[in-house]
């Protein structure tokens, strides 16, 4: 079970060395790492290391990073990826849980979930932003009741793929938005999914998403969009819930 390990980083010389280190304690021996444009010393710092890095000569967006991540895995014969972020808020210490999960054989995707073990039972001094929380919550809530998931998390990018699951899908967003993307596509390839506990963890409370994304109901838009459009591009492929209530026109100027 060849498996790698995909990081997309942008400016994270505060993290990155400790995360590489980390993987490196727990015999991750194929990691890479996506440079989505960074312009402080994380470059740099990757070159210290013995991993395989791709570079984005400017920042591209974390959908960009995760569909290179994809790609590099299917052309090099891997049969897993995990995706897991580079702030330490995704600790290599949970790669054990997912690589049971996978072993198990009976899921093409293994989600990472903040929200399996109840807020009140974690550290309650490392709670999530409440406006963050409030849209994960939305958003996860929308894509159960349209897809017929039982996701508890539908952001968390601590994700393992099987990689042959993953190539009948036909990926082009590139920014923040790509777990709507994911997510419908999934399921009209009818994807098998489980959901494995993770620590959560918010080093960062004013960690930011760039421009206008920033904006709660700006995201909450752009993100509900992404999901409508995705929903009629798939619909002949999607259960009949999945289809009602798709925007027409949606994915106009």
């Amino acid at each position: 079970m060849r498996t790698l390990v995909a990081v997309p980083v942008y400016n994270e010389q505060k993290h990155v060395a400790r995360v590489l280190e980390r993987l490196r304690e727990h015999h991750a021996e194929d990691v890479l790492v996506i440079d989505d444009g960074s312009t402080d010393a994380t470059p740099q710092l990757l070159a210290t290391f013995p991993v395989e890095v791709i570079r984005h000569s400017t920042n591209r967006g974390y959908g960009r990073s995760m569909q290179d991540a994809f790609r590099w895995a299917a052309v090099d014969g891997f049969d897993w990826v995990i995706t897991m972020d580079c702030d330490e808020q995704h600790e290599p210490e949970s790669l054990p849980a997912f690589l049971e999960a996978m072993r198990t054989g009976d899921a093409d995707v293994v989600s990472g979930s903040r929200y399996l073990v109840p807020l009140d039972e974690q550290n309650p001094d490392v709670g999530p932003p409440p406006e963050r929380r409030e849209i994960n919550g939305l958003i996860t809530r929308e894509l159960n009741e349209r897809l017929g998931l039982g996701l508890t998390d539908a952001f968390c990018g601590f994700k393992a793929y099987r990689v042959r699951s993953l190539a009948g899908l036909n990926f082009d967003e590139d920014g923040y938005a790509f777990p709507m993307q994911f997510w419908v596509q999934a399921v009209a390839a009818g994807l098998r999914v489980r959901e494995v506990p993770i620590k959560l963890i918010y080093n960062d409370l004013r960690r930011s998403f760039g421009g206008p994304l920033d904006d709660r109901d700006v995201r909450l838009d752009h993100y509900r969009r992404v999901l409508h459009c995705e929903l009629e591009r798939c619909a002949a492929r999607l259960p009949a819930s999945a289809r009602e209530g798709a925007e027409s026109g949606c994915c106009g100027s």
